[in-house]
């Protein structure tokens, strides 16, 4: 099993756990939701060790606007949605068997780190639209692949619990528990069922998430007013869905200029 914490900082020589790497930039602020539940059971230092609101409340997150909040549906005031598991709980209810051991994650990055780069765009996937609307149909989730590091399966997981759930800007911020998600809300909350990160992280923060560059199966895409990301090849996006409970998984790729790239060391 790979542990909790994302141990796949094999980049770095698999020196430890932890969040190495995640620096918060000071240009950001924080705020709470007002419509978030009761705190998740993530790691506890994160907690009490992020910026405060002016209440002194401390772990509640804002960002500046997000410039593409008008076509990521947002949700009306009389729209209110089941709140979510918490990420932990979202990233058990299916994990694949034969996901690869540490390793053999560990044998295969020697060989993956040059070719990551040269083959992102291979790996962008197209996926199957809802009927003039620009994201997956169904129940808005995608497959869990087998063939991908249990991490890598857990963010999908994540991603899937809260695909359909409606877009209110500053949702997920005060707490991982809530009934609508924002951009930063959202991959926060699919990277944390991978224990990626132990709080929800704005825009602007997860522009120094991980390491740059792209991933081999997870890139993060951030500005300092949007983000989104890639999971194995598959967007995921609040713009551009097709309604207010559309799913975040995008049909095609998008235009990824002018976003800071990044990914976790070994993934």
């Amino acid at each position: 099993m790979i542990p909790p914490l994302g141990c796949l900082l094999a980049a770095a020589a698999l020196a430890g756990c932890g969040q190495a790497g995640v620096v918060a930039p000071a240009h950001e602020t924080k705020v709470p939701t007002g419509t978030t539940q009761a705190a998740t059971g993530t790691t506890a230092a994160t907690a009490s060790a992020g910026p405060t609101n002016a209440a002194g409340a401390p772990g509640v997150a804002k960002e500046v606007a997000d410039p593409l909040e008008s076509s990521s549906d947002p949700a009306p005031a009389s729209v209110h949605h089941k709140p979510a598991a918490t990420p932990a709980r979202a990233s058990e209810e299916f994990v694949a068997a034969g996901a690869p051991s540490n390793a053999e994650v560990r044998a295969e990055l020697a060989q993956m780190h040059a070719a990551e780069r040269a083959t992102l765009r291979t790996q962008q996937k197209s996926l199957t639209p809802v009927p003039g609307g620009e994201s997956v149909g169904g129940n808005g989730t995608v497959p869990i692949p087998s063939d991908v590091p249990e991490v890598v399966q857990k963010v999908i997981a994540g991603a899937n619990e809260i695909a359909d759930f409606p877009y209110v800007y500053g949702g997920g911020h005060a707490s991982f528990v809530d009934d609508a998600y924002d951009c930063s809300g959202s991959v926060s909350y699919a990277l944390a069922a991978g224990g990626l990160v132990s709080r929800p992280e704005v825009s602007g923060e997860l522009e120094s998430w991980g390491v740059p560059g792209p991933g081999r199966y997870i890139t993060v895409y951030a500005s300092a007013g949007h983000t989104y990301m890639y999971v194995d090849g598959m967007l995921y996006d609040t713009a551009g869905r097709s309604g207010v409970y559309a799913s975040r998984w995008q049909v095609e790729p998008t235009d990824n200029e002018g976003y800071v790239v990044r990914h976790w060391p070994g993934l």
